[in-house]
């Protein structure tokens, strides 16, 4: 068995004389494979171990939509100090997937590392002078133990898991470990993964120096934290939200919330003696079936929630003007993917916030939550049943696929036991018996809301049924003007009482006194987190604000009144939240600057520095240049 590269051409000096890439438990690791090649559960298999020796880490699949045999991507960012986006960049490259070799040998930084199948020799030109070339004859060492064409092909992963694991130093037993329980209860696939992981880190260990300029090293930062995704965060935090009816109709990126609503009904909603269940999952037709048993279900009282993404969204158009119209509440979880049309099914955006924002036709105006990541997932799920309630109208909760379907290493879960939930206005029979005035349109107490019955409240009192047209204040059907507008007034002055019940936004200081900003929301978090501490390190100083919600708090208005210019930072190619900021706030144009990125990739912290610096050296911003420290 013939080795391409063998421990001698393993050096820590590139051709190019650049020094190879040292780095303890602070790195980031790619792998290009093939979709439907078995490779996923390895790769996870990569990231969890990390976590397992105590280092933060984050990891982001870049997968295509159809079934196999396109390019994926596993990336993997490791980062003691907890900086958990994406940097941008790659220092280890393994690439499985002769597609697409040239790209993924091209994202590696100077001085980095080539992990490939070396069975094969590759000419020369196939590589960089400056990187660092380790080859392992993977596919040699799986034709030599295995027969079966299947298991060459999933074992191929396994070993790769085991050769990387003596390159990096990885504890081999969190490795163990961990293929133990990922097959609990299919004890006959532990030993031959465990097999196929020594046969790699055996075969390194003798043939390579190991380990390289890359290292981990045990460590105590992951702390409590746990790893999950946003879509089973928010899943679950229906369940505790009180949740009982879903409808969906299945569409990436967002099914995996609906299915995982299923799992953790089945283990929590289920009667501890009969084992009968309390919850109603539907997988309906279509999207419009699925929004329009939501509205039924929340009209009859209960607390109902869709799952979709853009082009659901557009199909729910009518039934969501409904929901405004006649005031029912509904929860539509949006896990935003690249847009238009069918688009870039497995890529991610924030490309749904003015489709969202005014969601059907005719005048409307929805409440939108931007959740960070799956804890704030998890919390706003739960509020925004909650405020459907509360507001008797549809609730948006804008995830997208970087949160809704990669792991997030976040800070464990948490529920108040003493939470009640917040049903808003429902008049009681009692209430109606005492002769309360009843007007199912009726604003009482100024706040624009009015109450509601639940069907069968009274036997001949309250609201029995609900209709989306016109009406006045006591549900009675008009087509008059005066009636129109009274309504339409009141559903805007609804709208203004929301801005005091949305998360509000998450204000950051500057280390120096500057008159320039940047606003930002959603999944762009952890890697404006990272760049901001890169731009202080240049010199440039913003204050920041993380918007959480629409309609916007005075909090953003003040904030952006508060200086000269302000960076919106945000993952579409029209600038969004930007003009929704500009339309709702009547802010001047000029004084918000667009940072975007729309490429299906999630934004990384370089691509936010260089973006910000660029603005900052074009002519019509020189004055902010000549401001700054």
């Amino acid at each position: 068995m013939t080795n391409t590269f063998s421990s001698e051409a393993m050096t820590t000096i590139s051709k190019s004389g650049i020094a190879a890439i040292q780095s303890v438990n602070d790195f980031v690791v790619k792998f290009a494979n093939v979709n439907g090649s078995g490779s996923a559960s390895a790769n996870s298999l990569f990231a969890k171990s990390i976590l397992r020796m105590g280092i933060p880490a984050s990891s982001r699949n870049i997968f295509p939509s159809n079934i196999q045999g396109l390019p994926t991507w596993y990336e993997v960012r490791i980062s003691e100090s907890g900086h958990l986006g994406r940097r941008g960049g790659v220092d280890l490259m393994v690439a499985m997937n002769p597609e697409t070799w040239d790209e993924d040998v091209a994202e590696i930084e100077p001085g980095g590392y080539l992990f490939y199948d070396s069975t094969k020799p590759l000419p020369p030109s196939k590589f960089r002078d400056d990187i660092n070339v380790i080859g392992a004859p993977l596919t040699a060492i799986c034709n030599r133990e295995y027969t079966d064409a299947r298991q060459r092909q999933l074992f191929k992963n396994i070993i790769y898991l085991g050769v990387l694991s003596a390159l990096l130093d990885i504890e081999v037993d969190a490795v163990e470990k961990l293929i133990g329980e990922q097959f609990r209860g299919r004890n006959t696939l532990i030993k031959p993964n465990l097999h196929a992981l020594h046969l790699g880190r055996d075969w390194a260990l003798a043939e390579l120096d190991c380990p390289i300029g890359l290292r981990l090293k045990q460590s105590d930062k992951v702390g409590d934290r746990i790893f999950i995704t946003g879509n089973d965060a928010a899943a679950l935090g229906c369940v505790y939200g009180g949740a009982t009816v879903a409808a969906w109709y299945p569409i990436t990126p967002s099914s995996s919330l609906a299915e995982a609503f299923s799992g953790h009904c089945h283990r929590l909603r289920r009667n501890p003696d009969t084992k009968k269940k309390r919850f109603a999952i539907i997988q309906a037709e279509d999207e419009l079936a699925a929004i329009g048993i939501v509205i039924g279900a929340a009209w009859n009282g209960a607390r109902a929630f869709t799952a979709t993404s853009g082009p659901g969204i557009s199909l729910m158009q009518e039934f969501i003007g409904l929901a405004y119209f006649a005031e029912i509440p509904a929860v539509i979880f949006d896990i935003q993917r690249g847009s238009p049309s069918t688009g870039m099914p497995t890529r991610t955006q924030q490309a749904d916030i003015l489709s969202c924002a005014y969601a059907s036709h005719g005048d409307t105006k929805h409440v939108l939550l931007f959740p960070q990541d799956p804890r704030e997932a998890f919390t706003f799920a739960a509020d925004a049943l909650d405020l459907a309630d509360r507001l008797q109208t549809p609730i948006f909760v804008m995830l997208d696929l970087d949160i809704g379907m990669n792991d997030w290493l976040v800070e464990p879960l948490a529920w108040d036991e003493d939470r009640r939930y917040d049903r808003g206005k429902v008049m009681t029979a009692e209430m109606l018996e005492s002769g309360v005035e009843f007007g199912r349109y009726l604003d009482v107490d100024g706040d624009g809301i009015p109450y509601r019955t639940y069907p069968g409240t009274h036997p001949t009192r309250g609201a029995f049924f609900t209709r989306g047209t016109s009406k006045d204040r006591y549900a009675r059907y008009s087509e008059e003007g005066p009636d129109y507008v009274d309504n339409m007034q009141r559903l805007l002055h609804k709208f203004e009482t929301a801005k005091r019940l949305v998360p509000r936004p998450v204000k950051r200081a500057a280390r120096e006194q500057t008159r320039f900003g940047a606003l930002y929301f959603g999944s762009t978090a952890p890697a404006m987190t990272e760049a901001l501490e890169a731009l202080e390190q240049r010199g440039i100083h913003l204050d920041t604000i993380r918007i959480r919600a629409f309609p916007f708090h005075d909090d953003i208005l003040d904030f952006i009144a508060a200086h000269d210019r302000i960076f919106v930072v945000e993952q579409n190619r029209d600038a969004q939240l930007r003009t929704l900021l500009i339309s709702e706030g009547e802010i001047d144009p000029a004084r918000l600057v667009p940072i975007l990125h729309y490429d299906g990739t999630p934004i990384t912290a370089r691509f936010i520095v260089k973006a910000i610096t660029d603005m900052l050296s074009v002519v019509t911003l020189a004055p902010l240049k000549k401001a700054l420290p």
